[in-house]
């Protein structure tokens, strides 16, 4: 276990899986549906494991209702890599604060925070972004949209110029006090990643994510991982 002397370089990531299976029309949740028989979340957590990447503590955040199927999956299948299981909030903002929680006595640090349901995300974008958090302070991977974008007005609608637009993915990857500073502040609905958390507080890094990095969400997003997954396109 790491303590208060935690070098700098040292790397944390926090695994927030807390969904439910409302839009992939399944009763059970979707960081458990198996994805080439293995659970989502079991892929997830084996992307950040990788010992290349040398993450030190890997944390995972449940919602208590979940803790015991999780537990049993992991007792079901092999090379699960070691990890810390904490039960998350109500929201995703109060589960990653939760998550932080266990990472109380690191003295200094970067952390991941990354979503439970992305198991595809390549090596190269997670290196990258931890890389980029300890030279910037704050990172967030991202990808240029594919398609044309118009924002709504009372006028009808107008195009913007998707060169200056980025569709946000994970890791997300901070500096680990500037990440404490802001889950001190209250949460506000505006909140809808760890970048707007900090945002406030620091500028973000934009580091350059991938296509495949998908976040499964719906049955289409299953069966595309599983391709990829088949032929290793990662």
């Amino acid at each position: 276990m790491a303590s208060a002397s935690s070098s700098p370089h040292h790397r944390f990531a926090i695994l927030v899986a807390g969904g439910s299976g409302s839009r992939m029309g399944t009763e059970q949740p979707k960081q458990f549906l198996p994805l080439l028989g293995e659970p989502v979340l079991l892929h997830t957590l084996r992307r950040f494991a990788d010992a290349a990447l040398g993450v030190r503590r890997l944390i995972v955040v449940l919602p208590a209702e979940q803790v015991a199927t999780w537990q049993a999956l992991c007792a079901q299948h092999a090379q699960v890599p070691p990890h810390e299981l904490v039960v998350g909030g109500a929201t995703r903002w109060a589960s990653v604060k939760c998550g932080l929680v266990l990472l109380a006595d690191e003295a200094a640090g970067t952390v991941a925070v990354h979503d439970g349901v992305r198991p595809l995300t390549p090596n190269r974008v997670i290196e990258s972004t931890f890389e980029a958090a300890y030279n910037h302070g704050a990172a967030v991977a991202a990808v240029v949209p594919k398609d044309s974008v118009r924002n709504l007005s009372q006028q009808g609608s107008y195009a913007l110029n998707r060169a200056r637009l980025r569709l946000v993915q994970t890791p997300q990857c901070f500096e680990i006090n500037l990440l404490r500073r802001a889950y001190q502040l209250p949460e506000l609905s505006t909140f809808t990643d760890d970048a707007s958390v900090v945002e406030d507080l620091h500028a973000i890094h934009i580091v350059e994510g991938d296509y495949r990095n998908l976040k499964i969400t719906t049955p289409e997003d299953m069966l595309l991982a599983e391709v990829l997954l088949r032929n290793q396109q990662l």
